[in-house]
């Protein structure tokens, strides 16, 4: 089930995306969920066109981690060592935009980069966790955007600004929960132009490995969100630019590039 947040007529709502999967608005509806999609939950029979509404940031978490260098063809091409054990770092909720928002451009930075991301979603408390119950606790999936400011990260030895500035974080454009992720095609492309193809099964650590990872050290709660790393081909983005994630089985995430106002 592919699962939406989303505005219509200034309130806010969770909804099933029913449609052929395609992604493309036209033929797609939302049926209105009753309350927070996280536990049982009941679908209210009340549709609305997906192309009448804003699609949102597609969670509302307390945590967004990410897993960094978690492909080996990506730390290569930064210079960097593949770490021995999964580097943790977090972003801030503030950096949530959704599908067809705008990455703001940062002040501070002159070397913006994209790095296209298969997200994992929490769906229960859950603290150290073991490998057999990890699938329990995951709602689903979407693709991510982990914008990075990389002349900040290369600067400054913590990336809480280089990867937590506003707008760096989009995610969307729903959450797939009825998936696979183990081999999945994952891809950017600027402007049309491919920038990035890889598949989630070249994770140097699993799903499983992170999650066990990181709740050794920390609850996670219902919507909170792992982004699991970004294959080879990261570059820079310009302010105009298109930058599109699309994840095989889930979707494309699209945003375009803005100078921050």
């Amino acid at each position: 089930m592919r699962i939406a947040r989303f505005s219509i007529d200034g309130n806010v709502a969770f909804g099933a995306v029913e449609g052929d999967g395609s992604g493309d608005p036209a033929g797609l509806v939302l049926d209105i969920i009753k309350g927070i999609p996280y536990a049982d939950f009941e679908l209210s029979g009340t549709k609305v066109p997906l192309s009448k509404v804003r699609l949102l940031p597609p969670v509302i978490g307390n945590k967004i981690l990410g897993i960094g260098r978690n492909y080996a063809d990506h730390a290569a091409e930064l210079g960097n060592a593949v770490p021995d054990v999964s580097v943790v770092f977090l972003k801030p909720t503030t950096a949530l935009i959704g599908t067809g928002d705008a990455i703001e451009y940062p002040s501070f930075s002159q070397e913006v980069h994209y790095e296209a991301e298969l997200a994992v979603v929490i769906g229960r408390m859950c603290r150290e966790v073991p490998r057999e119950r990890v699938k329990d606790v995951i709602f689903g999936y979407t693709c991510a955007n982990d914008v990075t400011a990389r002349d900040t990260q290369r600067s400054e030895n913590q990336w809480s600004r280089a990867k937590g500035f506003d707008t760096s974080c989009p995610l969307g454009p729903w959450v797939e929960t009825d998936l696979d992720p183990s081999d999945l095609t994952l891809q950017c492309t600027v402007n049309g132009e491919q920038r990035q193809l890889g598949r989630t099964s070249e994770m140097i650590r699993s799903i499983e490995d992170v999650i066990v990872h990181i709740t050794e050290a920390m609850t996670l709660l219902p919507g909170d969100v792992i982004l699991t790393g970004t294959p080879a081909g990261v570059g820079p983005l310009s302010v105009g630019d298109e930058v599109a994630v699309t994840i095989e089985g889930i979707g494309t995430l699209t945003n375009k590039v803005i100078k921050r106002g």
